[in-house]
């Protein structure tokens, strides 16, 4: 399979066979990560989103994998890089592509509200910053919209026909769409692209009606929540992020 990888990420590896792509986990990935994940994906497989289908999920040389159908085409970051020019079609493109995701409904999904109460109990932060961050998250209104939770353009796929697909749902909830929003803005800057964190937030909210403050309000809690399990190189800005509380 060594011949035919098409990504290497933290701790997996995603190879190519025949119709199928496979992912593959490192030994110390949890069972139940993966189990999690290949689950999220088979519910969110018939809510009116190009998904990549589950084939099966098995071992290969003692590790985790999930099998999925292979869509052939680039991804949006591949196609942004290669057309600078059209970089505003693009990225009215994730935009839109962002709100269908958020206007199906998936109600087998995990609650987003747990998942942060959770993460921000488990986060290296101060107690009175803890106690900031639960009181807002349980002040936000309840929705139960389906929220991708590392929505970028490296995990979507468009084919050759122009179709998008939608991958990697290793992180997906119900809950708060704006959370959703708040990870996609971070996710940039912890990028270095400012700029296109900044595009893509004033485009969603011109396109949703959306208040930028309120998504705004959603950033300590969600740079909380990131900070526990994300990359080593990241939490400083993360916590950074998570201690401004009183400021949004």
């Amino acid at each position: 399979m060594s011949d035919n990888i098409i990504a290497v990420r933290s701790r997996k590896t995603i190879y190519r066979e025949g119709d199928n792509v496979i992912k593959v986990f490192d030994t110390d990935f949890a069972k139940y990560d993966v189990l999690s994940e290949a689950l999220n994906q088979a519910r969110v497989e018939n809510i009116g989103i190009n998904v990549p289908k589950v084939v099966e999920v098995k071992t290969v040389d003692g590790k985790w994998a999930i099998v999925s159908e292979f869509i052939e085409g680039k991804t949006l970051a591949q196609l942004m890089k290669e057309n600078p020019e059209k970089k505003e079609h693009f990225l009215e493109m994730f935009v839109d592509l962002q709100m269908q995701v958020h206007n199906a409904s998936c109600p087998l999904l995990n609650k987003l509200k747990d998942k942060m109460n959770r993460k921000i109990h488990e986060a290296d932060i101060d107690s009175s910053t803890r106690y900031e961050l639960h009181t807002r998250l349980e002040s936000m209104p309840k929705h139960n919209k389906v929220c991708h939770g590392d929505f970028n353009p490296s995990n979507i796929i468009v084919k050759d026909d122009g179709t998008p697909y939608i991958l990697d749902w290793s992180h997906a909830t119900q809950g708060n769409a704006s959370a959703d929003v708040a990870r996609t803005y971070l996710l940039f800057c912890l990028d270095g692209d400012t700029e296109t964190a900044d595009a893509y937030l004033d485009l969603f909210c011109a396109k949703s009606g959306t208040a930028k403050q309120y998504i705004q309000k959603w950033l300590p809690i969600v740079a909380a929540s990131q900070s526990v399990k994300g990359k080593p190189e990241e939490r400083e800005l993360l916590l950074k992020w998570a201690n401004v509380v009183e400021y949004f």
